[in-house]
């Protein structure tokens, strides 16, 4: 069967109607999204199966529905295929589903991952809302040759490398007008394509201060657990076992780029080469398969 990770999706991944499945034949599951509305205050369930989109969209919504929707879809594997998930030995998610994988490795409680991604996703709206800006996804250039570009278009303004998701797969974030110029400098040097993010500011960089500040708040309220298996963070690729380097990190991810594709790397040269996408959308899996052709990932329907 090979070395089992499971992988977690972040904010992107919504869409109306997840979870209801998963709700409707789960006792497990609905008791997660019952548990989850009580710390959120509104009917997280009704978001997830109703929408409206606009509303599942936003970041203070979209990311403890996600969240909670991951969780309810790791209940499925439990009750369906339990020997995977005791046979599961890493695990990962991108910025938002790192605190998935953080619960799921015993770090972090349910109800406070749930409080935590709340606070998180309303830190980063007021951040975006107090300083406009914007993600460009660029596809078919190099590293370098993006580090060149954000160079050249950043001028006085911030613009930085926010996603590193797969070969020739980039995502830059920073202020309005430099995420503009930075997309037609990459049109002009030959991108195979260049896709404006429908995200509400630019996440994982110096604009994000303000949410970082109010994230570490947040963070010393909870406790923090040793993981029962790895977690590899999104910020240095690499798994870490103290509680507070953890707390420190994920204070951090969200103003440091995400080494999605590094992180991947990582775990592929320990021997991992079963992968399980465990939570709403089929991104991770279309990463891994352009990272490393040869290990198989399986998406778990919610």
């Amino acid at each position: 069967m090979g070395r089992i990770a499971f992988l977690f999706p972040g904010q992107g991944a919504q869409v109306v109607g997840m979870g209801r499945r998963l709700y409707d034949s789960l006792p497990s599951a609905r008791a997660l999204y019952e548990r989850a509305s009580q710390i959120v205050g509104y009917d997280l369930a009704r978001v997830c199966f109703e929408g409206p989109a606009e509303d599942l969209d936003s970041t203070v919504v979209s990311q403890p529905a996600i969240f909670v929707t991951s969780m309810a879809a790791l209940e499925s594997i439990r009750t369906e295929a339990p020997d995977v998930v005791l046979s599961c030995e890493a695990t990962a998610g991108l910025s938002l589903g790192e605190y998935t994988a953080l619960v799921f490795a015993g770090v972090l409680e349910f109800e406070d991952g749930v409080w935590l991604v709340q606070k998180r996703g309303e830190a980063m709206q007021d951040a975006s809302d107090a300083t406009p800006g914007g993600m460009v996804s660029i596809l078919g250039l190099e590293r370098s040759q993006v580090e060149l570009i954000c160079d050249q278009a950043r001028g006085d303004e911030i613009l930085e490398i926010a996603n590193l998701l797969c070969p020739g797969n980039i995502v830059i974030s920073g202020a309005l007008r430099a995420c503009e110029r930075a997309a037609e400098i990459a049109r002009q040097i030959g991108a195979m394509k260049v896709v404006p993010l429908a995200v509400a500011g630019a996440f994982h960089t110096p604009i994000m201060r303000p949410a970082d500040e109010r994230l570490a708040a947040a963070l010393e309220k909870v406790s923090l657990r040793i993981p029962r298996i790895p977690v590899v963070s999104n910020v240095d690729a690499r798994p870490h076992s103290d509680p507070e380097e953890i707390r420190r990190l994920l204070i951090r991810q969200v103003i440091e780029p995400v080494r999605w594709e590094d992180s991947m790397r990582y775990l592929i040269n320990e021997g991992f080469d079963n992968f399980y996408e465990v939570g709403p959308g089929r991104v991770l899996r279309g990463l891994l398969r352009r990272i490393e052709r040869g290990v198989t990932c399986q998406n778990i329907e919610v």
